[in-house]
């Protein structure tokens, strides 16, 4: 009855002219769909990822994401996918929007929820999953005035990950069953390296010979020159120092052997088949799937493309999840987050220019002290995994459930 009132008072004083959901929705695709909405930009980028994720493990699964309506869809761009704005949070287009789309699931990112419109995706039997809340995101003015409605649109969720303890408090609070309610940290992009073969690592590790190695990873011709001066100061310590150059671009491979060999720096080129002698100071790499080779076996990397303005720097969750400490530029801000994550754990160091760039790889290449960065990288990208992991599980498992019960009918 609680819940009645508390709609029905929320339908009335809420109502006004109602615009259905746009008529020219695309069509809805064949097989099983799952609904993402996604209250805010800064939540998009890993729940892509883990969306991405699911259709590897279940490729004929369909995904539309939706985003608050204030917003335009022309700015934001999905992997794969349709992007929707959420329809006006009335019965009569909430019902449209679930009828045309069929969600088999819906995963609900942070607050702002909608009564009416999670109160019909919980009577049309879609297992429904919160992630990401906040206490603050929960405790919405507009809602203060009828204080069971936030606990009638909590319970209409299987489960919820909250975004610490203290909001699983709030929920707990709120009337919602333990049982439903995890502290959790916030989802974040997660690293997925492939595996590689150990017999190519193993021979590859033999033909260095427990040389100290540092790699330059995904490096622009820019900044060629200030990693090639980095790796001259570290030589000057370091003798039998092997540095490993990996290009952006595969084009510029022979401008860098051209420029390597003027600077008197003895180098391999590993994709045309050169030896690794003992003499070589640097090894060129231009393909990108070598890199989880080179992660796995340089102890330092330095994450290029984040010295020069114009690159945004690079994801570098995949070198820490392969057991690399990491150096990195000031110009990261398409992966702003995961850097001062990375850092705040002690992973990850910022280096300004070439001469920094040579004194940290010095440092780091001590004994000791890119191990003990390393495992604070590994600790944080095994912690996010561990969370994509889960949710994933949590996503199939409801979706098996689902498709057993519409084949028993």
């Amino acid at each position: 009855m609680a819940r009645s009132l508390s709609l029905a008072a929320y339908r009335v004083l809420n109502w006004r002219g109602v615009t259905p959901p746009g008529r020219d929705m695309p069509d809805r695709p064949e097989g099983e769909l799952v609904w993402i909405h996604v209250n805010n930009r800064s939540r998009f980028p890993a729940l892509c990822d883990l969306s991405q994720r699911l259709v590897a493990l279940r490729p004929e699964l369909s995904l539309l994401f939706t985003i608050p309506a204030d917003m335009r869809i022309d700015d934001w761009t999905a992997p794969r996918g349709h992007i929707s704005v959420l329809p006006e949070d009335h019965p009569a287009p909430a019902r449209r929007f679930l009828d045309h789309w069929r969600p088999d699931l819906c995963l609900w990112s942070g607050g702002a929820l909608k009564p009416n419109l999670i109160d019909e995706t919980d009577s049309a039997g879609i297992p429904m999953l919160l992630i990401d809340v906040s206490e603050r995101e929960l405790q919405a003015r507009r809602h203060r005035w009828l204080p069971d409605l936030t606990r009638t649109m909590l319970d209409c969720f299987d489960m919820i990950l909250t975004d610490g303890e203290a909001t699983a408090r709030y929920v707990r609070r709120a009337g919602i069953s333990p049982t439903k309610v995890r502290a959790s940290s916030p989802l974040q992009i997660s690293a997925n390296p492939t595996p590689w073969p150990e017999e190519e690592l193993v021979e590859t590790n033999a033909t260095l010979g427990g040389r100290p190695v540092w790699l330059s990873a995904w490096t622009q011709p820019k900044e060629f020159i200030s990693v090639l001066t980095a790796h001259r100061h570290a030589l000057r310590l370091l003798h039998r120092l092997l540095l490993i150059v990996h290009v952006v671009d595969p084009s510029e491979a022979g401008p860098l052997r051209t420029r390597l060999e003027a600077m008197d720096l003895r180098c391999a080129d590993w994709d045309a088949g050169d030896r690794i002698e003992d003499s070589t100071q640097v090894v060129i790499s231009a393909h990108a799937e070598d890199l989880g080779l080179w992660y796995r076996i340089s102890p330092l990397t330095f994450m290029g493309s984040s010295l020069e303005f114009g690159t945004g720097g690079r994801d570098p969750l995949t070198a820490v999840a392969l057991g690399s400490a990491l150096l990195y530029g000031p110009n990261v801000r398409a992966h702003m987050e995961t850097y001062i994550r990375l850092a705040s754990a002690g992973a990850a160091r910022s280096v300004r220019d070439a001469e920094a760039l040579g004194r940290e790889v010095v440092d780091l290449l001590a004994p000791d002290a890119a191990a003990r960065m390393a495992l604070a990288g590994w600790q944080v990208a095994t912690e996010t995994a561990h969370l994509t992991d889960e949710l994933i599980d949590m996503v199939q498992d409801r979706l098996d459930r689902r498709k057993a019960v519409h084949a028993s009918t």
